[in-house]
């Protein structure tokens, strides 16, 4: 299993459907193992299937703090952020772990904290990669998708999460024929691959066959 090093703040970005959420919520559990101050946004001015909000239950009960839209989870769709957002940049005592929405229209709502972030320069980036979603099935189209979501957002990206999958379909021969994929996104963007994530029922099998492995638990949707 991967020893990630965080930064203070950790942003997941990615195309619709790449998981990042649930990369993100996993992360977020992970650095509450080393501090105590941990917040986890959704920046997310959308409603996509999956919402951290989904996970609030499971963040509360281990101390770490969620920050979303109150319309989160609703079938209202109000491209409202809270104000509380600006507490990521302004509190320098929590890790956070940001989950900015999908592509180029979600990633806007971050170019009103980056900035801030930026100046800080205590962050990494990281693009969420799926090769098993139909926008990003090759490398030359994840770096398409990848510019886009940085000129919306004004940041930069860091690093590279490895995280395709088919859901709970996923087998270990399907993260296996991903690697050349993520090491080829890798190549032509010049980002390093931080990790690729599998789900836990298959990390005993893939433990030793693929570098900087992270183990997912599989967030549930509430409806």
């Amino acid at each position: 299993m991967i020893d990630m090093e965080y930064k203070r703040i950790t942003l997941l970005c990615g195309h619709y459907g790449s998981g990042k959420t649930n990369v993100a919520i996993n992360m977020a559990f992970d650095i509450n193992k080393s501090y105590e101050n941990v917040v986890i946004a959704d920046l997310d001015i959308v409603n996509p299937y999956f919402r951290t909000k989904d996970s609030a239950k499971e963040l509360e009960q281990n101390g770490i703090k969620l920050i979303a839209s109150e319309y989160a989870g609703t079938n209202v769709d109000i491209p409202a952020l809270p104000a509380e957002m600006y507490s990521l940049t302004d509190d320098k005592s929590a890790r956070a772990v940001i989950d900015v929405g999908g592509d180029d229209r979600g990633a806007l709502a971050l170019g009103r904290l980056s900035p801030a972030i930026i100046e800080e320069n205590d962050y990494e980036c990281l693009l969420v990669i799926n090769k098993f979603r139909p926008l990003t099935p090759d490398a030359e189209s994840t770096l398409e998708v990848m510019r886009e979501i940085e000129n919306a957002g004004k940041i930069k990206f860091t690093g590279l999460v490895n995280n395709s999958n088919l859901g709970e379909e996923t087998s270990a021969s399907d993260v296996l024929g991903s690697v050349e994929y993520a090491k080829r996104v890798s190549e032509i963007t010049g980002l390093p691959i931080k990790c690729t994530t599998v789900n836990k029922k298959l990390y005993n099998e893939l433990c030793g066959k693929i570098e900087n492995i992270f183990p997912l638990s599989l967030q549930k949707k509430i409806n």
